[in-house]
């Protein structure tokens, strides 16, 4: 099991348990915390994290910015790749195609499915999926990540 995994199935049953295991995130990969996320779910395969609507991550007609979005996109779908895979793979954000569906307002919910990571594979793209919804269950944002997953070196 990896850090991250580790880390969340000791901490995601304590109280304020989710809220710590999102700090600890964001102390190790800062620029996550310019949306405040939280964390709801983490397993392989799977990942939950909520983005609540505030001033900072608004745009000029007061919806959700569109790059708020991408970054929440990427903390869910990077951080589901990492406990997914096996120990020996690495992986890294090589491209992303999203498409906006709908004005984001409220708490907005994105999930991401991190399809199987094969170690006999080597080196090799995976795309994984990532949906955000508002509220409502209104699907507002949509994104597919290429992630280049390779053997760790050393």
């Amino acid at each position: 099991m990896n850090q991250a995994l580790s880390a969340w199935k000791r901490l995601e049953s304590k109280p304020f348990g989710k809220t710590l295991f999102s700090r600890f995130v964001c102390f190790r990969a800062p620029y996550f915390a310019t949306i405040s996320p939280r964390f709801e779910e983490l397993r392989p395969g799977f990942a939950r994290v909520s983005m609540k609507k505030r001033r900072g991550v608004t745009n000029h007609i007061g919806t959700v910015h569109a790059i708020a979005m991408c970054n929440l996109a990427e903390l869910v779908g990077g951080l589901g790749t990492d406990v997914s895979g096996p120990r020996s793979m690495r992986w890294i954000p090589k491209g992303m195609r999203v498409s906006y569906l709908a004005k984001a307002s409220g708490t907005l919910h994105a999930t991401a499915t991190i399809p199987a990571i094969d170690e006999a594979a080597g080196a090799c793209d995976i795309e994984v999926p990532v949906v955000v919804e508002d509220p409502r269950g209104t699907r507002v944002f949509e994104a597919t990540i290429t992630m280049w997953v390779s053997p760790r070196k050393g």
